[in-house]
Order: C-alpha cells, then sequence, then structure tokens
C-alpha cells in the first residue's frame, strides 16, 4: 500500500448534525430479520469487514446474518451496508469519502439502514470493529482472550459518527500485537512491525526501518576503496561505530542508487528510512564541521543530507516519503534547514524522564523546546516513545499516568505517526496486555481518559481482582511522584533503569504484595484469572527477589545481616519457574532469560560449591567467589 494522505493534513474528529434517526433492534431473542449487504466495489479488507461482523453478531445475539453482494441482496430486507459506495453517498451526502484517508470512519443510521464505512484500505474494517466495540460491547483483551456480551435482543441507538484519527501511523510495538495480525487489526494499530494481511488491511511499511547508513552503503562492501564516505572521526576515517561523511556527493550518489533499488523492490511501501546509526561518531572532518556551525546543530548537517536524497526519490516516486531520526546528537533542531515536504523527522524520547509528562514536567523541558522547534519547522512529525525500561523488562515500571498527556503533546505538535517501543520480546513484563491494549486505544483516540481506560480494562481481564490491582497501581503512581520529587535535577525514570531502590520501599513494597494477596484470594476459584493475576505478580516478585539477593552479596562482602538462604533459594525458583512457565524468553532488549536466571541463581547460592583449600580458616570478608558476579 501507499503512504500516508497525500495532502498531508491532519483530520479530527467531525460532528454532523443530522435529523434524529429511532432506534435499531437488529435481533430479537435470538433472531433477525437484517442482511449484511457489501457494498458494490467491495474490497479483500471490506469483504472481511462483513465477516467479522457477521461472526461477531453471531457470537452476541444467536442470529447468523446472511452476507450479500450489493447486487443479489434480496428485495425488501432490512441492510447492515458494509464499505463506502453510491449507496452511502445518496444516504449520506454531507460524507466526504476522500477526506477519510485510509483509517477514517463512518457509523451512520439513515431510516432501519445502517452503514458501517470507511477509507481504504482499512477504514472500512476499522468502522466494524468500532461499532462492535463501542456499540455493541466487544472487547479483544490479547490476540486470545475476549469478552462477547450475550445479547440476543440487541437494540442500537442512532448512529451518526465520522471520525479520522490525528495519528495515521500507530504502532503498539509489544509482542501479542506484533506476533498477531488480526489482533493488531482489531486495535487499529497499523505500524510497521504488525504482520497485517491485506486481507485485513495491511499496515505501513517502512523500508529499512531505521539505523540505515551502514544498510545501503557497508563499511565491509565499500571501507576500502572510499573511506572518504565515512565519518572523520579524530582525525581518522572510521567504518566502525561511526556514521557516513554527509557532505561527501559521492557517497550521497551510491546511497541514493542503493535506496532506489529497494524503492523499485518495493513500490507500494510508501516510505523509507534514511537515518544514522545507533551510537555516535558523526563526522568532524572541515566541510561537515562547517555545516553543523551554519545550520547550529549536528541535525542541519543531517537533514541536508536526507532532503537531497528525498528529492532525488521524488523525480522517480513523486509521492514516497522519506523518514529520518532526530535522535540523541540530532535531536535539537536546525535554526536554517527545513524538511522536504516529502521528509518525515521521527523525533525520539530515549533521554527523557518518564516520571515527568513530557509537555510539562520540569525535568522534561529540554525535550519539550526540542519537540516544539521540529514542530515549528516540519509539515509533520513521527515520535519514537519509549513507555518500558529497556534495562529490565521484569521490573515495575510506573509510567502509565503519563501515557495519555504525553500522547496528546505529541498530537498538539504536528505529530501524525506514533512508534510506542514497549518491550515487545516479554511476555510477562510489566501489565504489558493492559499496556498495549491501552495504548492503542489513546493512539486511535488521544481524547479518551486514560483512568477510565485502565479501569475497564482491569475490570475485564481480571474480574473481582481489578479492585487490589487498581490500588497496586495507584500505589506505585504515587511512590514514583513522591520520589520524583526528591530528585531535583536527575533523570529519574528511565529508558534503562536497572532497580526500583530509589523510588519503591520496603513498605511499599510489603504492602504491594499485601494487595496482590487480595486480589489471588478473590479470583482463587477461576483458573483463568488466577492465571492473569500471577502473571501479573510476576514483576513484584522480580523486586523481592533482586533485593534479596543483592542484600546477600552485601552481605557476603561487607558483612551484616544474611537473608535466610533456603527461603531465598526457594523464592529464586519459584520466579524462575513460573518465568519459564509464561514462555519468556528475554529480561531485556536483547537479553535472554537464561542469563538472568543463571545470574541469579549464582547469587542466591542456590549451587554454592564450598570454599576452596586455600581460603579455609579466613573470615567471609578477606576472600570473594567470583561466581557470584555473573
Amino acid at each position: 500500500m501507499m503512504g500516508f494522505v497525500t495532502c498531508m493534513c491532519v483530520l479530527a474528529l467531525m460532528a454532523v448534525v443530522m435529523p434524529a434517526e429511532a432506534d435499531l433492534t437488529l435481533a430479537r431473542e435470538g433472531c433477525s430479520d437484517y442482511v449484511i449487504v457489501m457494498a458494490q466495489g467491495a474490497e479483500a479488507p471490506e469483504r472481511t469487514a462483513a465477516r467479522e461482523l457477521q461472526s461477531h453478531l453471531q457470537a452476541v445475539t444467536g442470529a447468523r446474518l446472511p452476507i450479500y453482494e450489493e447486487a443479489q441482496a434480496p428485495a425488501g430486507a432490512r441492510q447492515l451496508v458494509v464499505g463506502p459506495g453510491e449507496r452511502l453517498r445518496q444516504a449520506a451526502p454531507d460524507v466526504d469519502l476522500a477526506a477519510l484517508g485510509h483509517d477514517g470512519i463512518v457509523l451512520r443510521t439513515v431510516g432501519d439502514t445502517l452503514y458501517l464505512a470507511g477509507g481504504r484500505p482499512r477504514g472500512t474494517l476499522y468502522a466494524v470493529y468500532s461499532f462492535l466495540e463501542d456499540v455493541v460491547g466487544c472487547r479483544w483483551w490479547t490476540s486470545t482472550e475476549s469478552y462477547l456480551p450475550s445479547r440476543p435482543t440487541l437494540t442500537i441507538p442512532a448512529l451518526n459518527q465520522v471520525y479520522v484519527p490525528q495519528l495515521q501511523y500507530r504502532e503498539a510495538f509489544y509482542r501479542d500485537v506484533n506476533h498477531h495480525g488480526v489482533f493488531a487489526a482489531r486495535l487499529k494499530s497499523n505500524g510497521n512491525g504488525a504482520p497485517i494481511t491485506p486481507e485485513y488491511g495491511g499496515h505501513y511499511t517502512l523500508l529499512g526501518w531505521c539505523h540505515t547508513f551502514y544498510q545501503f552503503l557497508p563499511p565491509e562492501k565499500y571501507f576500502a576503496e572510499h573511506p572518504e564516505w565515512y565519518s572523520e572521526v579524530n582525525g581518522q576515517r572510521r567504518g566502525v561505530g561511526a556514521q557516513l561523511c554527509l557532505t561527501n556527493e559521492a557517497m550521497r550518489a551510491e546511497l541514493t542508487r542503493n535506496a532506489l533499488e529497494l524503492i523499485r523492490a518495493n513500490p507500494t511501501a510508501g516510505m523509507i528510512s534514511i537515518s544514522q546509526n545507533d551510537w555516535g561518531g558523526a563526522c568532524q572532518c572541515p566541510a561537515c564541521r562547517q555545516v553543523v556551525a551554519e545550520e547550529g546543530a549536528e541535525s542541519g548537517l543531517l537533514l541536508r543530507f536526507v532532503n537531497a536524497v528525498a528529492e532525488d526519490i521524488e523525480k522517480e516516486y513523486p509521492d514516497f516519503l522519506v523518514e529520518t531520526l532526530a535522535y540523541q546528537y540530532t535531536r535539537k533542531p536546525p535554526q536554517v534547514t527545513r524538511p522536504r515536504r516529502n521528509v518525515i523527522v521521527r523525533l525520539c524520547t530515549i533521554e527523557c524522564d518518564f516520571s515527568q509528562p513530557l509537555g510539562s514536567g520540569e525535568r522534561n523541558r529540554s525535550f519539550r523546546e526540542d519537540l516544539e522547534g521540529w514542530s515549528a519547522i516540519s509539515p509533520q512529525l513521527f515520535i519514537w516513545n519509549y513507555p518500558t525500561n529497556f534495562d529490565q523488562y521484569l521490573l515495575p515500571h510506573p509510567n502509565l499516568r503519563t501515557l495519555a498527556d504525553d500522547i496528546r503533546t505529541f498530537v498538539k505538535n504536528k505529530t501524525i505517526g506514533l512508534f510506542e517501543h514497549g518491550d515487545a520480546s516479554s511476555t510477562c513484563g510489566d501489565f504489558v496486555e493492559l499496556r498495549a491494549w491501552l495504548l492503542a486505544h489513546l493512539m486511535w483516540d488521544p481524547s479518551r481518559e486514560e483512568q477510565a481506560l485502565i479501569g475497564e480494562f482491569l475490570q475485564g481481564y481480571y474480574g473481582a481482582a481489578a479492585g487490589p490491582l487498581q490500588e497496586y497501581l495507584d500505589l506505585r503512581t504515587q511512590a514514583i511522584e513522591r520520589a520524583s520529587a526528591s530528585h531535583i535535577g536527575a533523570r529519574f525514570l528511565c529508558t534503562f533503569r536497572g532497580t526500583t531502590l530509589d523510588w519503591l520501599t520496603e513498605e511499599d513494597q510489603r504492602r504491594s504484595g499485601e494487595l496482590f494477596d487480595q486480589a489471588a484470594e478473590l479470583v482463587r476459584e477461576d483458573p483463568v484469572l488466577s492465571t492473569r493475576v500471577r502473571r501479573a505478580r510476576l514483576p513484584l516478585d522480580y523486586v523481592w527477589v533482586q533485593r534479596a539477593v543483592d542484600l546477600r552479596l552485601r552481605a557476603r562482602l561487607y558483612g551484616g545481616p544474611v537473608p535466610d538462604r533456603e527461603n531465598l533459594v526457594a523464592r529464586v525458583e519459584d520466579f524462575i519457574a513460573t518465568a519459564e512457565g509464561f514462555k519468556n524468553e528475554f529480561f531485556a532488549e536483547n537479553r535472554v532469560f537464561g542469563e538472568l536466571a543463571a545470574g541469579l541463581r549464582a547469587l542466591a547460592g542456590t549451587h554454592e560449591a564450598p570454599a576452596p583449600p586455600e581460603v579455609a580458616g579466613r573470615s567471609p570478608q578477606d576472600w570473594f567467589d567470583a561466581q557470584e558476579e555473573v
């Protein structure tokens, strides 16, 4: 599929005042006189939408509504019309179908007919999902866990909604979403990582994804013959751990040639990334330094280069977009150069303090200034946000209170694409099911009230355990606010954080355990809910284990109270077995869980070896067993 709406405009909710329509009874006591009609010229996602509507309505009401092509629909039958077409144009002449973009939706009742339609390719499917969720009451909590109400008699109110999401690109980067395309479609998450087939509307594709300098010009292929194409660092050209010499025209010509080859092989992708590597090493040659001086920022050098590549790409692919990063050393916007109309800058939040909102927190002032600066000079922005702890997926990460506010801040500043980089390789991180669901709903409609959404998920997913779990989440929020207030000037809740010691007190930990005990007791007769609560508790168990093994190591090195070894070993083994039972494979970015398990066992003394003869009779403080450093 191609990229964004050509005009690049950001459309919001459009309310249209129409004469009031009567309620519609779609089914009565398990029977229905309605049929589903696919609008003439229905495309594959619209046919999927009709099937999804049919199967869910049957599950809810017991009535199976037949599906017809528009030309074959029985005369006189009451209809649910799925997809845009002439019928909708005549029934709702006020709706500008062209303005719906790829994802905009229409829910409209006219007489006894219900129209569910939208832009192409995904809008009609999203209209059906919005109807099933917001009107009928269906919920898809995860790819395998859902709630479908029992409503043999289904009466719906008159509907008149036209909505186009402000965020055109929405990616909740979590494992469940990334592995199950149908679930991603139901969450209306349409980003690069979700495996959504064309039948479910497909997804945006960003060629190269990110950090592409060495992808397009691999040093092992080019450096020996063209060292001048690569960064000069401390007087030497480097092809390892560096960037490209962005003022070198021959280099730009070869990179553009390679980029165009990739585009020609994937002409419907719509976007390509021309972006810096994931490290420093900017070129220090005199030509590059002169540009940086003129621009007042490293981003100016990068943007001049990307603009030139984008101009060449535009000659062959006028609607193709070129994405680049404002990341770490290029985060500050330039003073002179502006992004071309076909260039999208993706600003990254990696240095921020997520214990405070990005739009108002004092410790995020620098980022906020950069965001506003980029917004002032860019036709549109992407954001790469970091809602998780990449150093320890399995630790509590109390940032739920800032997620909605941050999304609204992004949208306010001309953001049309948002990548929420969650812990996509973890199956039992900190409330990962809630986070994926919550972020997807907020990206679709940033005006939603986050606490209401959190409460809805907790009640629907954890049942009777919702109350104690909500109190636990509130406790964490209070703890991080209390600690954040006392850490002025420091990055407090950051993207890479290995401990909870500086914000979760022992009393907080004790009370959290009590709340999980209460939650478990409330659902102990329900094996499904009990399993969900046990999985949610795992990060808190990890806090206990992490602190206990740290205390044991400190006691071993410096003296002091020693935790009961037998209890510690048992708790470590229970934590490991539980995580493995939930098929958790990673505990941090690119770090496998087996590595953590081995380290915890060593620190807990699970397989403690006898002291070697060389230290016989010596004090434990006089020697150290290096295996405990695993």
